[in-house]
């Protein structure tokens, strides 16, 4: 089985090492800079609860070096995604799947969706149907992350916590090429539950990302303090049930309340969402997958989201500043 991981920073790096430690795949990373340039000199090295381990999966700055591969695995955000397609492409074979690997709503998400809005496009995050139409939906494997890793210097992943990675057909179904998927990354030591409603799991990640992170990003504030200030926690709230009467229409099923969800960012405490730590790095930040998709889906279901549609606002502009 040929994996390569495409964007091989944090969560890449940390899927990469694992599955090379443990043997359970032919390893390719693609990869750029620094990182790059010290995975080729030195390996990629994990560390992870305290141990660290030094892999050798086979590196490259050009993907064209790789050919085709059983699976893509793509760790980028989404806003980098379409600008990477010509570099993506030479890893495509006739069976390949590419396993999207990338927060909030995914291009794909009304493919083979049963219902009015099947195969619809979203502008917000796919602009010309790039991805639609070069890396095809046919391809496409859903996945949730929830690991949270770092690069702290040049061919070195950290991980933080978290060792699960939710897959999922468009179609629900439990396909050969997701069970053998499944399979690899459970030998390499990660949980990856197969679930037949991946666009669920996929809302209740997004519902806190699509709030607290902007959020965030405009006050400077981490998850304890947004969730334990009356104003913004409100705030959120609302946001969130805007996005759930969005979802609910497109037949998502929400397992826990919002209420319960909030508590739950909270309890992270001191922490700073990744949209708030890409502004203060001076990287573009990943406005239109968590927030400004959930803004089209609601003009999309004809669903109010006032609420979603400020904070939209105001960090396109904060970007732009």
């Amino acid at each position: 089985m040929k994996v390569c991981i495409f964007g091989a920073g944090a969560i890449g790096g940390y899927i990469a090492a694992r599955l090379a430690h443990a043997g359970a795949a032919e390893v390719s990373v693609v990869a750029r800079g620094p990182h790059l340039a010290a995975m080729k000199e030195r390996g990629l090295v994990l560390r992870a609860g305290g141990e660290s381990i030094t892999t050798h999966p086979r590196v490259s700055g050009d993907p064209a070096e790789l050919g085709p591969q059983d699976y893509v695995v793509i760790t980028l955000k989404a806003h980098s995604v379409p600008g990477a397609l010509p570099q993506i492409l030479p890893l495509l074979g006739d069976s390949t799947a590419v396993v999207m690997g990338v927060n909030g709503v995914p291009w794909w998400y009304f493919f083979g969706l049963a219902g009015p809005y099947q195969n619809r496009r979203l502008a917000s995050i796919d602009p010309g149907d790039a991805q639609w139409q070069q890396i095809t939906p046919q391809r496409v494997i859903g996945c949730v992350v929830y690991p949270a890793a770092e690069v702290p210097e040049p061919g070195v992943v950290e991980l933080i916590e978290g060792d699960r990675f939710s897959l999922g057909e468009p179609d629900g179904s439990r396909s050969e090429r997701v069970m053998k998927l499944s399979e690899a990354l459970i030998k390499a030591g990660l949980k990856a539950p197969v679930r037949p409603r991946i666009r669920d799991e996929i809302w209740v990640k997004l519902w806190g990302n699509l709030s607290f992170n902007p959020i965030s990003a405009l006050t400077h504030a981490t998850l304890e303090q947004i969730v334990g200030d009356a104003g913004t926690r409100a705030v959120a709230r609302a946001m969130m049930l805007e996005a759930q009467a969005v979802a609910e229409k497109l037949g998502v099923k929400f397992p826990i309340g919002v209420d319960k969800r909030i508590d739950g960012a909270g309890a992270v405490g001191a922490h700073k969402t990744s949209m708030l730590q890409d502004l203060e790095r001076g990287r573009p930040m990943e406005i239109e997958a968590l927030v400004g998709a959930v803004a089209e889906l609601g003009r999309v279901t004809e669903t109010p989201t006032p609420s979603i549609d400020i904070v939209l606002a105001l960090i396109r502009l904060r970007a732009a500043a």
